[in-house]
């Protein structure tokens, strides 16, 4: 069982104005991130074929430990041919065992005794795994359980010069720019006002899928189909990209944006 980011629509920065000359690709109101986490057997069978019959592309954060990987590797593959993006999740999801309700996290995988040069290992090695799926050589990643402190300090500022940004971990961005929501049991409708938001105020908004009709952290396969028809249907209104692809066109258009150690989870 794995958790990241426990909290819902918890705004960290927010929107750079139009006055300050920032604009989204061909007059968007908004951009939208859609990222799955954990490396799930319903990600490939209910979200990409959904995704891929809209031409939305996504971002998949890989546990390059996980048997779904082994047991499925060319079909990650195909999908990283095909545009979307395969980030990084860490080879073993380490987490904090301290944390309130993480009292599922294995001993040899807590965070709370690791060490930074450990994780400094870890994130690089799956770094090398992920290159070696998809031949590419930018990345971003999504953070476990969003826990970063280790035995001896944050990790963030040791690893955060491999990627182009790190999933809510984002620095020298404007107040309100980003909305994050990690989605368990929304309908579509709950779904589709989450970017509806993110429009509002002309910023971005990161929906963190877990399960797709099944699995854990999961929002129904219906659900799930119902925003991605919606933003297809709406292009004009939400750019709907990779994250890897959105950060880049962030931080070349706002040079100070880079990555810095994210808010704590609660």
């Amino acid at each position: 069982m794995t958790r990241i980011f426990c909290f819902v629509l918890l705004t960290v920065l927010a929107q750079m104005s139009r006055a300050d000359g920032f604009v989204w690709p061909n007059g968007a109101r908004g951009a939208v991130s859609l990222s799955y986490d954990d490396t799930l057997n319903s990600q490939l069978d209910n979200a990409v074929p959904v995704l891929d019959k809209h031409g939305i592309k996504a971002s998949f954060y890989l546990i390059l430990s996980s048997p779904v990987l082994f047991d499925r590797l060319d079909e990650w593959r195909a999908l990283a041919k095909s545009g979307h993006e395969l980030g990084n999740h860490t080879i073993y999801h380490p987490c904090s065992a301290s944390r309130p309700g993480n009292d599922w996290v294995r001993p040899h995988n807590d965070m709370d005794k690791r060490t930074v040069e450990q994780m400094l290992d870890e994130v690089r090695t799956a770094n090398t795994f992920l290159k070696a799926i998809d031949g590419r050589t930018e990345r971003t990643m999504t953070l476990p359980c969003g826990d970063v402190v280790t035995s001896d300090g944050s990790y963030v500022p040791a690893v955060k010069n491999m990627f182009v940004a790190i999933k809510g971990a984002e620095e020298n961005l404007p107040a309100g720019f980003s909305i994050y929501d990690v989605p368990s049991g929304l309908s579509g409708k709950e779904l589709i006002a989450i970017v509806q938001r993110a429009a509002k105020n002309g910023g971005m908004a990161n929906i963190i899928f877990h399960g797709i009709g099944g699995d854990h952290l999961s929002v129904s396969a219906e659900a799930h189909q119902e925003l991605v028809a919606y933003l297809s249907a709406n292009r004009q209104t939400y750019w709907t990209d990779t994250y890897l692809n959105i950060m880049k066109y962030v931080r070349d258009r706002m040079p100070r944006a880079k990555n810095q150690t994210p808010l704590s989870a609660n």
